[in-house]
């Protein structure tokens, strides 16, 4: 608590999902200083908007979770925005916090990139052996770039930052827009429309057969927040819960909880994405004593209640 009251924090994309609950943890460990910038005010890909943000903020310290992110759909449609944001966004900002004086910056990437076949469980040493799933390879590769000038800022000008990679995340205010979500809000959103539609079938994506592993999004806020304070090494570090389910089986365990009854129908044309995802989290366990607590089906069943809550209140 005490390491927190002394500190002003800036926030890149608090406002949203991920970064609200970054919020609240932060507040929770008595964190009073906090700085939310909105991007109606400063766009991060802008060095005078960076620079402004950072004179009216005058962090100690910045957590950067704001990016241009989607699913399998609108990476595929947005490749060179979504390369071009998150990579000018990134540079941009950790050469400005650098020159500004910042005590310390922690940075999000992605399991994204991930080499599209990578050896069961990801260890941060297999970043580097392979190129990136396809579809959402320009994201995972701006995202990795960070990890890169991390690592040579910290050689070359002794800046203190770190570099997460968290798993796929989900709960409570995930994106629910079809067009840019990840698995699990569409297909809460996909079930419920079923229901709501009183249709007795839904079509999901490729054949189910790909892995995911998913870690709740207050797990994945605890675990930021202790990283930003206990943790200040160069090597990467894995943010995940340490279970892997096959995209048939989350499937069909949403539809449970929804109490979905009609037919799953696979459209084999379209792509299941990365193989498997499945991450070591040791590291984070060794270097911040992170581990996730909340159960998956908990945590779905909370994501599930939210959702519905936000539709028909």
């Amino acid at each position: 608590m005490s390491f927190w009251k002394k500190k002003s924090v800036l926030v890149t994309g608090g406002a949203g999902f991920l970064g609200s609950h970054v919020v609240e943890e932060l507040e929770r460990r008595g964190c009073r200083n906090i700085f939310i910038p909105r991007s109606a005010k400063y766009d991060l890909r802008e060095k005078a908007d960076i620079q402004r943000c950072l004179c009216d903020s005058k962090p100690d310290l910045v957590i950067h979770l704001a990016a241009v992110v989607g699913g399998i759909g609108a990476n595929r449609e947005h490749p060179g925005s979504f390369l071009y944001d998150n990579a000018i966004m990134g540079i941009s900002l950790i050469e400005e916090c650098r020159k500004s004086g910042v005590e310390k910056m922690t940075l999000l990437g992605t399991i994204c990139a991930y080499p599209k076949i990578t050896p069961i469980p990801f260890r941060e040493e297999n970043l580097w052996n392979g190129y990136p799933e396809e579809t959402n390879a320009p994201y995972g590769l701006a995202k990795k770039l960070m990890l890169v000038q991390s690592q040579a800022y910290r050689q070359e000008y002794g800046f203190n930052s770190i570099y997460l990679l968290p798993v796929n995340l989900y709960g409570p205010r995930d994106n629910f827009d079809p067009a840019s979500s990840h698995v699990i809000p569409a297909l809460i959103k996909k079930i419920y429309d079923a229901k709501t539609a009183g249709d007795d079938k839904m079509v999901c994506w490729g054949t189910g057969s790909a892995t995911r592993e998913f870690l709740y999004v207050e797990d994945c806020a605890r675990a930021i927040v202790a990283a930003s304070e206990k943790y200040d090494g160069s090597e990467p570090v894995n943010l995940g819960s340490g279970m892997e389910i096959s995209i048939y089986d989350l499937v069909h365990l949403i539809a449970k909880l929804m109490d979905f009854k009609g037919e799953i129908i696979w459209d084999r044309t379209k792509p299941d994405g990365q193989p498997r995802r499945c991450l070591d989290t040791s590291r984070a366990e060794k270097f911040f004593d992170f581990k996730a607590s909340v159960p998956f089906e908990e945590g779905l069943r909370k994501t599930i209640d939210w959702y519905v809550a936000q539709v028909e209140k």
